[in-house]
């Protein structure tokens, strides 16, 4: 009989959990591992981003340097860590290098899904909820 009270705790394990994805958990992602650099606006002027060799990016902009669209697939991927040219500073972190936890799936306009972490998914909604 002391084993029945475990069984219902095993099973709560595999309930699948709703994950946040919303803009305002993307926001508190921003402030606990972006705004150092990026600033709590997302204008490049946090206290760390002020001493490095090269300024972050006004991430409130991009929208407006991509011909008024947010580029969310680059930006996710610039986050990731997979999409990175030889502009980027060595201080921005590679995110996805260490696991950005569970994912979602996300369908595209054809109807396939690609698998996101939703911690890079809110990040992404936060970052386009704050453009310009």
């Amino acid at each position: 009989m002391k084993t029945l009270w475990i069984a219902p705790l095993l099973l709560a394990g595999c309930v699948e959990q709703e994950l946040d994805v919303s803009v305002e958990a993307g926001g508190v992602l921003f402030q606990e591992n972006c705004a150092a650099c990026h600033g709590a606006d997302g204008k490049g002027m946090g206290e760390f981003g002020e001493q490095l060799f090269t300024m972050p990016p006004d991430l409130t902009v991009l929208a407006a340097d991509n011909g008024g669209n947010f580029p969310r697939d680059y930006v996710l991927g610039v986050i990731d860590g997979f999409e990175r040219g030889d502009h980027f500073s060595a201080a921005m972190p590679e995110f996805g290098a260490a696991g950005m936890g569970p994912t979602v799936v996300v369908e595209d306009e054809f109807g396939l899904g690609t698998p996101i972490p939703a911690r890079l998914l809110a990040l992404g909604s936060w970052l386009e909820s704050v453009q310009e």
